[in-house]
């Protein structure tokens, strides 16, 4: 079995349990993914199944591209690979659907977090900040102290400070799902997930369950 599928988030809302509880979930279309390609230890060192995601018009390709998704009989925006148990189950062309997963089922699911620009310490790394009083006017969101004058005499690679924040690969983990609705390729996560509106996804199987 394919360890995980492609998906687009679509926002948040709120589900009711059996016994009346409100649980807040995210909306994510999953599917319908189409194999593209089986990786084989042979020929490519390891075994993994290629997806792809996302149907667009052939303009939108290079040749190469289209000629890689020829015997997919689909063209997608989209191509992943996840590791499956035994690739050998699969086929290209296969379609994959959100039925795949199950309700109560745990998942991981990754994506690109929003982008937030540059950011200072206190936003992007929840630094506390200077005093505000004791004299000083300017140094309320500062860093403070960024390393030591003669030794080492240079700033510590790493070190926290100001820079790009966000736009960048984040993985929640051990999300339940609440339910799937097939007809509209639809999957209710407990929860939130990274990225804006319409940002691809990568659900997997938790590994950590």
């Amino acid at each position: 079995m394919i360890r995980g599928l492609l998906g687009r988030k679509v926002g948040m809302t709120q589900v009711f349990s059996d016994k009346g509880e409100v649980i807040p979930v995210t909306a994510i279309v999953v599917g319908p993914c189409v194999v593209t390609q089986i990786r084989n230890r042979d020929r490519d060192g390891y075994e993994a199944v290629q997806i792809g995601f996302t149907e667009i018009p052939a303009r939108k390709l290079t040749s190469p591209q289209q000629g890689h998704l020829k015997g997919a009989g689909v063209l997608v925006r989209y191509l992943r690979e996840f590791r499956a148990d035994n690739p050998s189950d699969y086929k290209v062309g296969d379609i994959i659907k959100v039925d795949f997963f199950q309700p109560g089922q745990l998942v991981d699911i990754s994506g690109t977090s929003k982008g937030r620009g540059f950011a200072g310490v206190v936003k992007r790394h929840g630094f506390r900040g200077g005093p505000k009083t004791h004299g000083q006017s300017d140094r309320l969101r500062a860093p403070g102290s960024i390393g030591a004058g003669t030794a080492p005499g240079r700033v510590w690679k790493g070190l926290r400070m100001a820079g790009r924040m966000g736009g960048k690969r984040v993985t929640v983990q051990n999300l339940e799902v609440v339910e799937t609705i097939p007809e509209k390729n639809l999957l209710l996560v407990r929860g939130s997930v990274p990225g804006a509106r319409n940002g691809l996804l990568e659900i997997r199987r938790a590994v950590k369950a």
